[in-house]
């Protein structure tokens, strides 16, 4: 238990930081697993709505520096080459 009262109030607002960031990656999760499940339903249009969801929250998750540019862009790709593969 740390006695500095800087130290106390920058333990909080670690914590209340990463439930955010630890909320907004499970969000993001969810999303992408929501795309390859479609995906694999060969249900185009509806992974084709999902994808859009997908990367906006990436874009935004990456923006708020919560995953990195360069592991949005990754993840991004490899969404749109799933769901482009859809015959």
């Amino acid at each position: 238990m740390p006695n500095i009262k800087s130290q106390i109030k920058r333990d909080a607002t670690n914590k209340a930081a990463n439930e955010k960031n630890s909320a907004a990656k499970s969000e993001l999760r969810t999303a992408i697993k929501k795309v390859e499940t479609l995906a694999a339903a060969n249900d185009k249009a509806a992974a084709t709505e999902a994808l859009k969801n997908a990367t906006s929250l990436l874009d935004q998750a990456a923006q708020a520096g919560i995953i990195s540019v360069n592991s949005a862009n990754r993840k991004k790709g490899h969404l749109a080459k799933v769901v482009n593969a859809i015959a």
